[in-house]
């Protein structure tokens, strides 16, 4: 099983954990989108930066 991981917004004046937590998802800029692996360190990532994101299994 794999999670759809989409920046919906911004990064501009977040910390530099939540850049560097968005970065390690392949995401740099609004709009990106990235698959990433259903585990648990995937989903610490998207809990620390969940207000960013936008998340769908598939």
């Amino acid at each position: 099983m794999a999670l759809n991981v989409k920046l919906v917004k911004s990064l501009n004046g977040r910390t530099k954990d939540q850049i560097a937590t968005a970065n390690s998802l392949g995401l740099r800029k609004i709009g990106d989108a990235s698959q990433q692996p259903d585990n648990d360190a995937t989903k610490g990532k998207i809990k620390k930066i969940s207000h960013l994101i936008e998340v769908t299994e598939g």
